[in-house]
Protein backbone atom coordinates (compact mmCIF):
# COMPACT_ATOMS: atom_id res chain seq x y z
CA UNK A 1 0.00 0.00 0.00
CA UNK A 2 1.28 3.89 -0.82
CA UNK A 3 2.04 5.85 2.00
CA UNK A 4 -0.31 8.80 3.40
CA UNK A 5 1.38 12.09 3.94
CA UNK A 6 -0.56 13.64 7.37
CA UNK A 7 -0.18 17.83 7.75
CA UNK A 8 -1.16 18.80 11.37
CA UNK A 9 -1.40 22.36 11.38
CA UNK A 10 -2.65 25.21 13.97
CA UNK A 11 -6.14 26.26 12.74
CA UNK A 12 -5.92 29.08 15.46
CA UNK A 13 -2.89 30.63 13.41
CA UNK A 14 -4.32 30.33 10.37
CA UNK A 15 -2.05 27.52 8.34
CA UNK A 16 -4.44 26.19 6.56
CA UNK A 17 -3.39 27.66 3.43
CA UNK A 18 -0.60 27.12 3.67
CA UNK A 19 -0.67 23.40 4.37
CA UNK A 20 -3.01 22.97 1.50
CA UNK A 21 -0.49 24.36 -0.37
CA UNK A 22 2.32 22.07 0.65
CA UNK A 23 -0.11 19.30 -0.12
CA UNK A 24 -1.30 20.61 -3.76
CA UNK A 25 2.97 20.57 -4.12
CA UNK A 26 2.80 16.92 -3.00
CA UNK A 27 0.32 15.57 -4.74
CA UNK A 28 1.65 16.68 -7.69
CA UNK A 29 4.59 16.21 -7.78
CA UNK A 30 4.38 12.31 -6.07
CA UNK A 31 0.80 11.28 -7.92
CA UNK A 32 1.97 7.98 -8.55
CA UNK A 33 3.95 7.16 -5.03
CA UNK A 34 0.80 8.63 -2.72
CA UNK A 35 -1.81 7.06 -1.15
CA UNK A 36 -3.30 10.45 -0.27
CA UNK A 37 -2.55 13.53 1.64
CA UNK A 38 -4.43 14.57 4.91
CA UNK A 39 -4.55 17.77 6.43
CA UNK A 40 -5.30 17.93 10.11
CA UNK A 41 -6.13 20.85 12.34
CA UNK A 42 -4.53 20.73 15.52
CA UNK A 43 -5.93 21.06 19.00
CA UNK A 44 -2.20 22.24 19.97
CA UNK A 45 -1.64 25.87 19.63
CA UNK A 46 1.10 26.61 16.86
CA UNK A 47 1.53 23.12 15.83
CA UNK A 48 2.90 22.50 11.87
CA UNK A 49 4.09 18.94 11.62
CA UNK A 50 4.45 16.49 8.45
CA UNK A 51 4.49 12.93 8.69
CA UNK A 52 4.56 9.91 6.43
CA UNK A 53 2.63 7.21 7.59
CA UNK A 54 3.91 7.27 11.48
CA UNK A 55 7.04 9.15 10.46
CA UNK A 56 7.74 12.62 11.40
CA UNK A 57 9.51 14.36 8.46
CA UNK A 58 8.96 17.85 10.01
CA UNK A 59 7.94 19.40 13.33
CA UNK A 60 7.85 23.37 12.62
CA UNK A 61 8.47 23.80 16.70
CA UNK A 62 11.41 21.40 16.45
CA UNK A 63 12.81 23.09 13.63
CA UNK A 64 12.02 26.59 14.51
CA UNK A 65 10.85 27.33 10.95
CA UNK A 66 8.41 26.22 8.08
CA UNK A 67 9.69 23.73 5.72
CA UNK A 68 10.47 25.39 1.78
CA UNK A 69 8.79 23.34 -0.46
CA UNK A 70 12.20 22.41 -2.04
CA UNK A 71 13.56 20.37 1.28
CA UNK A 72 10.19 19.20 1.91
CA UNK A 73 9.98 17.15 -0.99
CA UNK A 74 13.26 16.09 -1.34
CA UNK A 75 12.64 14.60 2.00
CA UNK A 76 9.68 12.48 0.79
CA UNK A 77 11.16 11.42 -2.34
CA UNK A 78 13.97 9.87 -0.11
CA UNK A 79 11.33 8.22 1.52
CA UNK A 80 8.66 7.28 -1.16
CA UNK A 81 11.12 6.75 -4.53
CA UNK A 82 14.51 7.40 -4.17
CA UNK A 83 15.26 7.39 -7.92
CA UNK A 84 12.58 10.11 -8.78
CA UNK A 85 14.46 13.36 -10.11
CA UNK A 86 12.89 16.43 -8.67
CA UNK A 87 14.05 18.45 -11.44
CA UNK A 88 14.77 21.54 -10.59
CA UNK A 89 14.05 20.72 -6.99
CA UNK A 90 16.99 18.64 -7.33
CA UNK A 91 19.20 21.76 -8.50
CA UNK A 92 22.05 22.71 -6.30
CA UNK A 93 21.55 26.42 -5.11
CA UNK A 94 25.26 28.15 -5.24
Amino acid sequence: MKPTITIEYCPKCHWLLRAAYMAQELLTTFEDDLYGITLRPSEIAGRYTISLNDEKLFDRKEQGRFPDIKELKQAVRDKVNPDKNLGHSDAIVK
